[in-house]
């Protein structure tokens, strides 16, 4: 499945030093190393230690990671959905991505000006959502263009419909609110928004707070992140602090063993470029399903509740179309048991047929005709 998030924020906020360190990083031994594959879109694999355990119980002659890819976009400024700066472009850019990664500045330095003048991570958000929600705006004003009369005069079903969803999302917009704060909708309502009037201020959003780096392991004391998260929690999004010179520091290192140390040295689990991977694919809703072997061990991404054809799909067209069924057992039981024999014996290993909804972690052979 091919996804994308689109990384946008005003100019100078750290946004092209992030997407460096997605392009030039490099993990051991993969498939899908990071890489550019437009001169604008990097392609990242998706950490996952459960692959790594099965690696190395398998032993597999390839070992291939989930990938997403994230879109690098042309700075906004204030102006854009009037076609300010680069803001046309900046636009049709969004409408192509799936989810936004909004990285906000966090530090402070003499050396790289902001747009602005002054520091402001709230005046910063405000900026980019007043900017999406009229131009939004313009687009939910249009559709009521289309269907008013309709509704009105002629009483279609299809127009009534969409101008109950339409009214409360112009409320919303024209507040310069994205439309994802819009409370009087359903969710039913939401969907139908996202499916048929796609809106930028409806895609999922996560904030990227840049900080200094000798904030990053001290954030509690960090005002600007401080800030960037209040705004996150109350709009029920995430906010994912990264230093984004750290980042393109361990981009640059060759060895995952001296990426472990450097992690060690400032005292981090993982980098923060690992926590955005990890929390994009789970802002969009996406699972893992695992194929494993002697000869290949890989993770497949799907969209939560596809069934056992349709994932079979994603591997290949053939193995939906003559899907005959599936051998499944989960990831904890492989783990628990330690080998694929011990769960056969412990009664783990099931079949299911064309109803089976595929769970996260579930290990899959699929059986298929053609």
């Amino acid at each position: 499945m091919s996804l994308k998030a689109g990384i946008v924020g005003l100019p100078n906020v750290g946004k092209s030093t992030l997407f460096n360190a997605i392009t030039n990083s490099h993990v051991e031994a993969a498939n899908y190393p990071f890489a550019t594959i437009k001169p604008n879109t990097g392609v990242v694999i998706v950490p996952d230690e459960r692959l790594d355990f099965l690696a190395d119980a398998f032993k597999p002659e390839r070992k291939i990671n989930a990938t997403f890819e994230f879109y690098d976009i042309a700075g906004l400024v204030r102006g854009a959905s009037k076609g300010e700066g680069l803001g046309n472009q900046f636009l049709a850019a969004i409408r192509e991505c799936d989810a936004i990664c909004e990285v906000v500045r966090c530090f402070d330095s003499a050396e790289i000006v902001h747009v602005d003048n002054t520091v402001d991570p709230a005046r910063d958000i405000e900026t980019i959502d007043l900017e999406l929600a009229m131009a939004d705006l313009e687009s939910v004003n249009n559709r009521i263009g289309k269907q008013e009369a309709k509704a009105r005069l002629s009483k279609d079903k299809v127009a009534m419909y969409e101008m109950a969803i339409l009214r409360p999302l112009k409320a919303t917009l024209d507040e310069g609110k994205p439309a994802r704060l819009c409370t009087e909708l359903s969710e039913e309502q939401i969907a139908y928004a996202k499916k048929n009037f796609f809106l930028l201020t409806l895609k999922p959003i996560i904030y990227v707070a840049n900080v200094a780096d000798s904030d990053y392991m001290d954030l509690d004391n960090c005002k600007y992140y401080l800030q960037v998260k209040q705004i996150a929690e109350s709009q029920g999004a995430q906010c994912i602090p990264v230093s984004c010179e750290i980042e393109f520091q361990i981009s640059q290192m060759d060895s995952l063993e001296d990426r472990r140390e450097f992690l060690d040295s400032i005292g981090a689990s993982e980098s923060g470029l690992d926590k955005l991977v990890k929390a994009s694919y789970r802002l969009l809703n996406l699972s893992t399903f695992f194929t494993v072997g002697k000869d290949e061990c890989r993770a497949w991404t799907f969209q939560t509740g596809m069934t056992a054809p349709e994932c079979a799909g994603i591997i290949h067209t053939d193995f939906q179309k003559g899907f005959i069924k599936a051998e499944v057992y989960s990831y904890d039981d492989f783990r628990a048991l330690g080998s694929e024999l011990a769960v056969k014996e412990a009664g783990k290993l099931r079949m299911e047929g064309k109803e089976y909804r595929m769970h996260d972690g579930d290990c899959v052979f699929f059986r298929f005709n053609v």
